[in-house]
């Protein structure tokens, strides 16, 4: 399957405005919880900053997270990101799924880290997770971020279509991630299209260096992205 790199693209934002984008959205498509509530004011502020596209795709997701009833939210997220396999948040589920060279693929997430100087660890999420690496490329190296994004292209519209499907209130959360990145070329929508009806690659053995690894399944919910890329902050808000 082709997985076209999209190398002459570039963001569309300017740098600022893409930084406080990807961090906002990664906090969004993180599972809900009290602290995502008691944000939200900061993040209305964050977000009322943004170009309009941007803006408004997130704003009414703000209301939704502060005006909803927070258990159903959370309940929502797991049938929606745990349960959906459509609606995984691992990038490189969409290209391997759980096959042994999806093993290599994390690797190759580790490595692009490391190139920035960040020792992702291995105790709390799998590298290849979309908050994981939109907060990497918000808080510490967007060239970096904007490689992967683009190289997993094709899965973020697996993504979107699984989202879509459910009438998922992360859409929108979601489409504000997609105006930052490039569109798919011909070659991409044919194996877009390839992978919606037939769904990601399975396999019958290992994954290594990642057999029997319990986070190639993951539970979203309770993932902690602090404990690998530090504090997540907002982007231009005081720490």
């Amino acid at each position: 399957m082709r997985w076209r790199r999209h190398r002459d693209s570039r963001p569309a934002l300017e740098d600022g405005a893409l930084a406080a984008t990807w961090q906002v959205v990664s906090l969004l498509l993180d599972y809900p919880d009290e602290v995502l509530v008691d944000r939200v004011p900061l993040l209305r502020d964050v977000v009322a900053e943004l170009p309009v596209v941007q803006r408004d795709l997130l704003l009414p997701f703000l209301d939704t997270v502060a005006g909803g009833d927070l258990v159903a939210l959370q309940e929502d997220y797991v049938d929606t990101f745990d349960v959906t396999r459509r609606c995984s948040l691992h990038l490189t589920y969409f290209t391997h799924g759980d096959t042994r060279r999806r093993g290599v693929a994390l690797v190759e997430f580790k490595q692009a880290f490391r190139r920035a100087g960040v020792d992702f660890g291995t105790d709390v999420e799998l590298p290849d997770h979309l908050c994981v690496v939109l907060e990497f490329g918000a808080a510490h190296d967007q060239t970096i971020a904007w490689e992967l994004l683009t190289r997993h292209r094709v899965g973020i519209e697996v993504l979107r279509a699984g989202l879509t499907r459910r009438h998922s209130s992360w859409l929108p959360v979601l489409e504000a991630l997609r105006t930052t990145l490039p569109a798919l070329d011909g070659d991409d929508e044919e194996d877009l299209a390839r992978l919606v009806a037939e769904g990601p690659p399975q396999e019958e053995v290992g994954l290594e260096p990642y057999a029997l690894d319990p986070r190639l399944n993951p539970r979203p919910h309770a993932a902690d992205t602090t404990a690998v890329l530090g504090p997540t902050i907002p982007v231009g808000v005081p720490r």
